[in-house]
């Protein structure tokens, strides 16, 4: 049996007193209780809490899906933004070759679009998907979403010159409300294959539906592992309301009461690059969960040791507004060890026969007293590998903590209403019909 992530609080003791941790921890039980009864804010948002055991039963379609896909393309991409393309992207960078898109076995590229509006990306795209066999999994609530529905026109119409109509029907699947809205419609006409976002659960906590999972699934990874993980970890954290042994409320104790010692920044980091897409998602989630009513804990994200040349010197001795959050790999997937070299010319020979894993833990554990020195707090998530099972483990965690510690902020963690602002600008400025006026103000504004 595989034991399950853990928090480690040690580098953040001089800081915060275990006391303390423990006593708001305690206090945000009834957080669990709120969410089990619905009885919080943004209560109508809260499928993702059993998303791990109701998503069981679509997981054969998704997979037959996921084949079909692989079996008449090599390449899918994937339209979507914010919360309907990060966590995909997240798990399959991951969990895949560094270097996947080198290999000449018969790998299967996810490539994305829909998450921006830049000209160059799209063209560059295009350039590649001449050259491709390639399906799209479209992701839209609505189908109307700026972003992914300017990407989906083009590559739809770049698909259906290439292949066919027909053709391109069969290799298109739509994710979207189960009844209404523009991508909807198109599928109803079109024939598209489509499976169902469900209502009561908002982009960013989709990761466990067919949103993330059937982009995972494509690119050859198990999701049942995934949704595995996702399930145990819900019975030590979900279910658990002894405070001392249950992490998510640990972790959101712990960083709620760094914001009161004046540390309004988190940085989340790992030491390797495999998780820089999952910081990503990490981001969305906390910024758009705890960013509001002047609320809030800034997300920010660094690579290690990589960033170490870089933010490392600001992390160390700029302003003490931040602590860290390290998601510790224990072991690697792979091994690899330092060789013996005879000149010695660089003065590694110290190292010989040392495994590189051994060296970067060496880094990791330097930087936390290294930071620690330099009045820096940091909590360690331990995670025994990186895997499909430690993955759904991470995002059910980071759900979990991130609903409590809104609570704790007094909050609502399952709205977003900041994010319309931009919109409302860019349709103005665009002439979209019914904001003729509006765009007519803001262009006095920029005179």
């Amino acid at each position: 049996m595989k034991e399950n992530i853990n928090i480690n609080l040690k580098n953040a003791g001089s800081f915060i007193s275990h006391e303390e941790v423990l006593a708001l921890a305690q206090q945000s039980v009834r957080h669990l209780g709120s969410l089990d009864a619905g009885t919080g804010a943004g209560n109508d948002f809260l499928g993702w809490l059993s998303l791990h055991e109701d998503v069981v039963k679509q997981l054969d379609k998704i997979e037959k899906t996921a084949k079909h896909l692989r079996s008449v393309s090599n390449t899918t991409v994937v339209i979507g933004i914010g919360g309907s393309y990060l966590g995909a992207k997240a798990v399959v960078e991951a969990l895949s070759h560094s270097f996947s898109h080198l290999l000449k076995s018969k790998h299967h590229d996810i490539l994305f679009a829909g998450q921006n509006i830049c000209e160059d990306y799209m063209s560059d795209l295009l350039e590649i998907l001449d050259g491709r066999d390639y399906s799209v999994i479209v992701i839209s609530k609505s189908g109307t979403t700026t972003e992914p529905a300017i990407a989906f026109r083009i590559i739809k119409d770049h698909l259906e010159r290439k292949v066919g109509k027909v053709h391109a029907a069969d290799r298109i699947i739509a994710i979207t409300d189960g009844t209404k809205g523009a991508l909807k419609m198109l599928a109803d006409i079109n024939g598209y294959e489509t499976f169902v976002i469900p209502d009561n659960i908002g982009g960013r906590y989709s990761v466990l539906t067919p949103v993330g999972l059937l982009p995972i699934a494509v690119s050859g990874l198990d999701i049942r592992s995934l949704v595995k993980g996702a399930h145990s970890i819900a019975d030590v954290t979900r279910k658990n309301k002894d405070a001392s042994t249950n992490p998510a409320l640990i972790y959101a104790a712990a960083r709620n009461l760094l914001l009161q010692t004046g540390r309004s920044v988190e940085i989340l980091t790992g030491f390797t690059p495999k998780l820089h897409f999952f910081s990503e998602w990490w981001k969305q989630l906390y910024g758009e969960s705890e960013g509001k009513e002047g609320k809030g804990i800034f997300p920010a994200s660094v690579d290690f040791t990589t960033d170490l040349h870089s933010m490392g010197q600001y992390i160390q001795d700029g302003q003490r507004i931040l602590f860290e959050t390290i998601i510790s790999i224990r072991n690697p997937g792979k091994k690899m060890t330092i060789p013996q070299e005879k000149e010695d010319a660089d003065q590694l020979n110290y190292l010989a026969g040392k495994r590189l894993s051994e060296v970067n833990h060496s880094a990791e554990t330097g930087t936390i007293l290294a930071h620690n020195d330099g009045n820096v707090p940091v909590i360690r998530i331990d995670v025994p590998e990186l895997d499909e099972f430690y993955m759904g483990q991470l995002i059910y965690f980071f759900e979990l903590a991130c609903a409590v510690s809104g609570y704790i902020l007094d909050v609502n963690p399952f709205d977003q209403p900041g994010v319309e602002a931009y919109k409302k600008n860019m349709f103005a400025l665009l002439n979209k019909p019914g904001f003729e006026e509006a765009g007519k103000k803001l262009r006095e504004r920029l005179n």
